[in-house]
């Protein structure tokens, strides 16, 4: 048997060369120090991604783009096909907790400080990883074509209308139109199915090999390590397993309800809110007032949204310039009070 195994390796090595990431595999080391928790963050997402790629391809042999035939095409898929109603329960679970734990990651990654030199442009692709992964939901949620999917997007797009200059232009591109209407479910379809799937393949490519040529990062109090494989890999895929039980568990018992058809001409349903992901910025944009200095008040929050998430994208860069004594106390503070302020709006705008 080992003889076999030598000669099938032998033969993949000589036409891929994998020998020198075997021999990298095995040599590589994982710390060990109270946070090495956060280091399987990573793993579960990239492991909800696949969950996601596999129950959308299942989903997509069913369902059918347009206005007439997208919301009939998903009540098919959750009463008539077999074990449908599980598949679609699965991949929209799935997609929530996948941004949960891409959030996990970013904040533990800030907190460990794991930005600094030279995993700059670890840190900027998983920033990139966390908008396509928000892009993902936003695009997703409006295929059903439900009511609440459809003024959810039309409130959500609305948004992007008070940009100056080219606001207007954007919204356009966005829907397809002025309004939201068959040819803005086309244009997210495409996104959600084409674009968005490619583009974060590749970023995620890209910030796996920046995470390999780099390693993990280490903190002070490490003073041990483990093998990344078979140690850290086993309990990797071992919290893979657990997060699949959790998603199937919350599909069974909690399955994704489909609601009722969207109509253009019907008002708006009472109470009417984004994802959870986005509530935050939706209750932060609520308590505006209509303008600030002559200025529209929705403006003034996407230009303090877009302004924190720039911050946030150059992390590396501007923290390198504060002074050496402040750098701990500032990303402390910075970590944990930015992590209350989004506790509080995001249960806020559940609440309200």
């Amino acid at each position: 048997m080992n003889v076999l195994s030598g000669q099938l390796l032998d033969w993949v090595d000589e036409r891929l060369h994998v020998r020198p990431l075997i021999e990298m595999a095995r040599h590589k080391a994982v710390p060990v120090h109270r946070g090495s928790v956060f280091y399987y963050a990573g793993g579960v997402c990239l492991f909800l991604f696949i969950l996601q790629v596999a129950s959308g391809i299942l989903l997509l042999m069913y369902y059918r783009v347009g206005a007439d035939s997208s919301y009939e095409s998903v009540r098919y898929i959750s009463a008539k096909v077999s074990f449908g109603w599980l598949i679609r329960s699965v991949h929209s679970w799935g997609a929530n907790i996948m941004i949960f734990f891409v959030l996990t990651h970013m904040f533990s990654v800030f907190l460990m400080k794991a930005f600094r030199n030279p995993r700059e442009l670890t840190w900027m692709s998983g920033c990139v990883l966390l908008g396509l992964s928000m892009a993902f939901g936003f695009s997703g949620y409006l295929l059903p074509w439900n009511e609440l999917a459809f003024f959810a997007t039309k409130v959500g797009t609305d948004i992007i209308g008070q940009v100056p200059l080219v606001g207007h232009w954007m919204l356009k591109i966005v829907r397809g139109g002025d309004e939201v209407t068959g040819a803005t479910l086309s244009r997210f379809f495409g996104l959600h199915v084409a674009v968005l799937p490619a583009l974060l393949s590749v970023t995620i490519g890209l910030h796996l090999t920046f995470v390999q040529i780099q390693g993990m990062a280490e903190v002070r109090e490490a003073k041990k390590t483990m093998p990344f494989f078979p140690n850290f890999f086993l309990r990797d895929a071992m919290l893979w397993l657990v997060v699949l039980n959790a998603v199937a568990i919350l599909s069974v018992f909690f399955p994704w309800e489909l609601g009722k058809k969207a109509e253009a001409l019907s008002s708006a349903p009472a109470g009417i809110k984004p994802e959870w992901y986005f509530l935050s910025q939706y209750q932060f944009l609520k308590l505006l007032p209509p303008r600030i200095l002559l200025i529209p008040g929705e403006l003034w929050g996407i230009m303090v949204l877009g302004t924190t998430g720039g911050l946030l994208f150059l992390t590396p860069f501007w923290e390198k310039a504060l002074p050496e004594e402040r750098k701990e106390i500032v990303v402390r503070l910075l970590g944990w009070g930015g992590l209350a302020v989004l506790l509080a709006m995001t249960l806020w705008g559940y609440l309200s």
